[in-house]
């Protein structure tokens, strides 16, 4: 029989994370963090500030790089020590750390960038009863209803006809305006009662109210007056016509400002901890990793709240490509046979949050596998729905390599599950990772309230996740 070390007891017992770690470090991180997701409230905006981080710690863009001719010479290895990052049409970036030869495999995090929000038509504007509105679709698994009567800022770029790029940014300071989508007041919805809610929210009614004005000089041929004075003034201020408007993206999100919740400040409220918490904690891991055991990355991923389609989602394999072109701009020439190699050999922690225990609804978790705030990061063996359809399932190997890890350096962890089976369920971009090759497994931290406009993240699991990636970055091999 396997005699228990003294760090072991039989029984299992999750830790948290208030009782054992020091607040300080804690509150330090989540205020760098708070600052990040107040700014970073679209894919195209989280690039950007990722892409900050990485400048200012030492990486060099891929295109930068591919400039420079480098060879490599005899007896070395020339991709020890690079720091570059590839940024993959403003959307989804990766940041890549190399060291020793690549063929060892590789410590890969991959995350999104894009949470659930509400975007514009590519013809938004009607005007009905002398109100202006914008029609909407929406992104992403949504409950409708949270999303109604709530300040909304608009974000997003516009092309114009000439071909000229105008970033958008309306509704978060406070001296802009808001937009609203208004529900019926419920002294006139007595008939919602009795239907089923998929039927009182409809999508098409997702319409935000943008102005009330109506211009005093029109055109003859003009019969909408509040959307004419609404076309007016953004023609006098950014200089757009209605047809730019179809080669748009414009996004409307939350404009909450970050905040601590609860008399002990240990939650932060926000809107995109999903899967914004993830994209920063495992850059930050990665630039703070004081050494690598071995090459490197944080992936950033588009698209995953809609199947990780597109050119800028983890099925398009931009970063894999990069890898490629780097290695072949370095002078190694069998990078086919290499990255086979590197591949087989390589784990990736597909971070990704899970689902906290809400107490007030208790029923949806199988609480023995319910993950918890405040105990840390969550380790997500096997996603999926009825059956684990569609998932990744960890093999058990890697599960007992990476929780030996984290025991060992320290890192708060827990197992956790997305809901009861046939009821909860989910998806992440692992199953990508995994088609290449890789040892793939999911991890985050847990959130209460996911896909709403106010999520609530723990503190101490905030910065658990952080330690995880970091560690993992620094210590797996």
């Amino acid at each position: 029989m396997q005699k228990m070390s003294k760090k072991e007891e039989l029984v299992y017992k999750p830790k948290n994370v208030w009782l054992v770690k020091k607040k300080k470090d804690m509150k330090a991180f989540a205020e760098d963090y708070r600052n990040f997701v107040d700014v970073a409230k679209t894919e195209r905006l989280t690039a950007d500030e990722a892409e900050k981080l990485a400048r200012d710690n030492g990486f060099v863009k891929f295109e930068e790089f591919m400039k420079k001719k480098k060879k490599k010479k005899k007896g070395a290895d020339p991709v020890r020590d690079l720091k570059i990052y590839v940024k993959n049409r403003n959307k989804s970036m990766a940041l890549f750390r190399f060291k020793n030869d690549i063929r060892k495999g590789m410590n890969l995090v991959g995350a999104h960038l894009d949470s659930p929000r509400i975007d514009l038509k590519p013809r938004p504007f009607i005007e009905d009863s002398e109100v202006a509105l914008a029609k909407t679709h929406y992104y992403g698994g949504i409950k409708k209803y949270q999303w109604l009567n709530i300040p909304l800022a608009l974000h997003g770029v516009i092309i114009k006809g000439n071909g000229d790029k105008l970033r958008i940014s309306i509704g978060e300071k406070a001296d802009e305006p808001t937009f609203v989508i208004s529900d019926l007041l419920p002294h006139l919805d007595k008939d919602s009662r009795d239907k089923p809610i998929s039927k009182v929210y409809d999508g098409e009614k997702l319409n935000v109210i943008i102005g009330t004005i109506p211009a005093k000089v029109v055109p003859k041929n003009v019969k909408e007056k509040v959307k004419y004075q609404i076309l007016r003034i953004l023609n006098n201020k950014y200089g757009i016509i209605e047809e730019d408007l179809v080669s748009a993206e414009l996004e409307l999100v939350p404009a909450f400002k970050p905040r601590y919740v609860g008399f002990d400040n240990s939650l932060i409220g926000a809107y995109g901890h999903d899967d914004r918490v993830c994209a920063y904690t495992a850059v930050r891991g990665l630039i703070d990793a004081t050494d690598i055991s071995r090459t490197s990355a944080a992936i950033l991923f588009d698209k995953e709240e809609i199947g990780s389609e597109g050119n800028t989602g983890a099925k398009a394999h931009f970063w894999f490509s990069a890898i490629r072109r780097i290695l072949r701009n370095i002078g190694y020439t069998d990078v086919e046979g290499i990255m086979d190699e590197a591949i087989a050999n390589s784990l990736v922690l597909s971070a990704d949050v899970n689902v906290a225990l809400n107490p007030t609804f208790k029923e949806a978790h199988e609480l023995n596998n319910a993950a918890k705030v405040g105990y840390g990061i969550v380790l997500t063996k096997y996603t999926g729905s009825y059956g684990k359809a569609l998932a990744n399932d960890a093999h058990a190997e890697i599960v007992g390599k990476l929780r030996a890890l984290w025991n060992e350096e320290g890192v708060i962890w827990q197992p956790g599950e997305l809901g009861k089976v046939d009821q909860g369920g989910g998806g992440t971009v692992a199953k990508y990772f995994a088609q290449l090759g890789t040892d793939v497994i999911d991890c985050g931290p847990g959130i209460i309230g996911m896909h709403s406009p106010f999520e609530l993240l723990s503190v101490g699991d905030l910065y658990e996740t952080y330690l995880a990636y970091r560690t993992f970055f620094s210590k797996f091999v």
